[in-house]
């Protein structure tokens, strides 16, 4: 493409680079498309990478499992920085824990961890995928250790209304779908992932009851940093510390 295409740019610093960019867009959805010349991030990653970074100075030095990195943004440069990061795919028919073709496979409704084994679980749009989110949200809270988090990115679509159930698993485990069913796309399947949940603000409270994690919502716009795009909000889901800790 050519500059006569470039719908915006700037020069700033990319929080995952950690140097002097140029971010441009061409398109003018800058969630997808507003991205760093030098590693590809788009703004949602690097509003991720810049809550953890400010939020857990200490990053490199915990135990970090991620589910369902991505090829680029943050996810590389956690798994390099990173002493003790731990990436893992859902495969419906892998046991959580088991290992295919080198990676490991978790359930998130059903993680093999230990109790209070993971400092910092993140996600990255990947929330609006699951059938039973209390399970999802009882199981991370259950293997964060105390101080612990969980930080993610979810499209909260639905803002300020009541998050949308698109579809949802029976008791005997067929799924039911409450409208025409969307998918996006999952670098692991090539039909895609099930758009299960429309979420609004509301998800912290959903959070709160089934797991008893507090969770903060973040919306950064900065521009020097490539941070500026629709549904760009981070997610922190805070474990309590321990008494005397």
């Amino acid at each position: 493409m050519t500059d006569d295409e470039i719908v915006f740019s700037n020069v700033g610093i990319c929080p995952i680079c950690e140097s002097s960019v140029r971010f441009v867009a061409r398109h003018a959805w800058f969630r997808d498309h507003y991205r760093c010349e030098q590693c590809q991030s788009i703004p949602r990653e690097r509003a991720l990478m810049r809550c953890i970074q400010r939020c857990f100075p200490n990053y490199r030095e915990l135990v970090v499992h991620e589910s369902s990195p991505n090829p680029r943004g943050a996810s590389p440069k956690l798994a390099a920085e990173c002493k003790r990061y731990i990436a893992s795919q859902w495969h419906p028919d892998a046991p959580s824990g088991s290992v295919r073709d080198g990676v490991r496979c978790e359930n998130l409704e059903a993680l093999s961890f230990g109790d209070a084994e993971i400092d910092l679980h993140v996600t990255q749009d990947v929330l609006e995928h699951v059938l039973d989110p209390d399970a999802v949200f009882r199981e991370l809270a259950r293997t964060l250790r105390p101080g612990g988090a969980h930080v993610f990115t979810v499209p909260l679509v639905a803002r300020a209304k009541p998050s949308f159930v698109r579809a949802e698993r029976r008791p005997d485990g067929a799924v039911v779908h409450h409208v025409p069913p969307k998918y996006h796309d999952n670098p692991v399947d090539p039909n895609g992932s099930l758009v299960t949940v429309d979420w609004g603000y509301d998800v912290c409270e959903r959070i709160l009851r089934s797991s008893g994690l507090l969770t903060r919502i973040i919306e950064i716009d900065d521009i020097e940093h490539g941070i500026r795009a629709d549904l760009n909000e981070v997610l922190i889901s805070m474990k309590p510390a321990a008494c005397g800790s």
